[in-house]
């Protein structure tokens, strides 16, 4: 973890380096990420260095899948995706996140709120959404979404 928490955001310096906040001809509207990986509860506290985020992340996914939320996927790299959430604090706020996976693995992820850039843990935004893709909507539908 520590050796981790020295090394700078990579997807940040993708997203920066290629302009991917700024545009928007390659990404594509997403119905379903059919090859996210599935991740367990132990799975995901490892991601997230706890339970805290893991006991927010249903509250907040919900908030957000209910409001103003856009899953796209980067028609160059299908295991790429941006997202656009809606602050739950500040209206007006809109923030935008990506998460790179690969057949097995959630690999980076970032956000431009002020937190969204470290590599150890994740921030709130980054983590219901990778709750909600990863393990929640692989439960049955007559379950509560809560963990």
């Amino acid at each position: 973890m520590l050796h981790l928490s020295h090394q700078a955001n990579r997807l940040k310096d993708y997203v920066e380096e290629n302009h991917l906040d700024r545009r928007t001809a390659c990404w594509r509207p997403v119905e379903d990420v059919e090859d996210f990986p599935r991740l367990d509860e132990e799975e995901l506290r490892s991601l997230k260095c706890g339970t805290y985020q893991l006991r927010l992340s249903p509250n907040y996914a919900q908030e957000h899948l209910e409001g103003d939320c856009a899953i796209n996927i980067h028609k160059e790299e299908p295991r790429l995706l941006r997202v656009r959430l809606q602050s739950r604090h500040v209206s007006s706020r809109t923030y935008q996140l990506w998460i790179r996976y690969d057949e097995a693995n959630v690999v980076a992820w970032y956000c431009k709120c002020r937190t969204g850039a470290r590599v150890v843990g994740m921030c709130a935004h980054v983590a219901a959404i990778v709750w909600y893709i990863g393990f929640a909507r692989h439960r049955h539908q007559d379950q509560s979404i809560g963990v």
